[in-house]
């Protein structure tokens, strides 16, 4: 089996008592331009081994990375989120972090509703993104990857959205009805805006859905829809990191990574990964 920054981590980091829990989901099911999102997960895994132990000023590593065997994806929707609810549920109810690995994006209703089982209270979203993915069952899917926030939505969780650029009709009025808490990458880049301020309101229990597509196609091209106008990749972190201030990580994912043969992007989506557990 592939285990995430395997070429750093002692023995001692790699043990099933690890903070972190990397749960990797190779899921493609609902994508609906470019394809190749299954292959995320290893790609991630693999070049995360080319990593270095410190990133930025921190070494997440040491509080230990352990990487469990892939969900299995061969099945209905619903019960692949089922599954992923159970690997999530039963990380937070042990006191790790889980770290999903994606695959399409549909997959962060499974992985939060276990979060949310496990700790029975109000919990929010940062999600990074270039879509607001509030659509109502796209193409006729409940679980579509355009409309995993549409449900978490409605089962109650709070979403703060940034980098967002492409969204319809529809989605600028469910922010409204659901009062979502959002800054485009329009505003975000032009302006040179590093750190958001969430609601005063906004639960203090954090998880954080980060959607590769959110950077700019120049820095990940490697993704099912590479919208132009895109996040840099220190401005997307210092966004997350920001909004962490104060706030606990309770878990998050990094998806839609879609490998297109140049390692760069995969290392990329890697170091994210790493980086995040550092944020956490």
């Amino acid at each position: 089996m592939s285990i995430f920054l395997d070429s750093e981590l002692t023995a001692s980091e790699r043990t099933e008592d690890a903070r972190f829990r990397v749960i990797p989901v190779p899921l493609e099911r609902t994508v609906s331009y470019g394809s190749g999102t299954a292959k995320g997960p290893d790609a991630i895994i693999e070049a995360s081994n080319e990593l270095e132990r410190i990133t930025g000023h921190a070494e997440p590593c040491v509080e230990g990375i352990f990487t469990e065997e892939p969900v299995d994806c061969d099945a209905a929707l619903s019960e692949i989120m089922e599954r992923l609810a159970q690997r999530t549920e039963a990380a937070v109810r042990a006191g790790r972090v889980p770290v999903t690995l994606g695959g399409e994006h549909s997959l962060s209703y499974g992985a939060v509703m276990g979060v949310a089982r496990a700790l029975g209270q109000p919990i929010g979203i940062v999600q990074i993104d270039a879509h607001a993915d509030l659509r109502n069952a796209y193409q006729g899917e409940k679980h579509s990857h355009a409309s995993v926030m549409h449900l978490l939505a409605e089962e109650g969780v709070r979403l703060a959205q940034f980098g967002v650029r492409a969204f319809s009709t529809e989605e600028a009025q469910s922010r409204l009805k659901n009062h979502i808490f959002h800054v485009d990458a329009e505003d975000l880049v032009t302006g040179n805006i590093h750190t958001v301020d969430l609601p005063e309101d906004f639960p203090e229990l954090v998880y954080v859905s980060f959607d590769v597509d959110g950077l700019d196609p120049a820095i990940m091209p490697a993704t099912g829809t590479p919208v132009p106008g895109g996040l840099g990749y220190y401005q997307a972190l210092r966004l997350v990191e920001h909004t962490l201030k104060g706030r606990k990580c309770i878990g998050f994912d990094v998806v839609e990574l879609a490998p297109n043969g140049n390692a760069a992007w995969d290392f990329t989506a890697a170091q994210i990964v790493y980086r995040l557990m550092a944020a956490c």
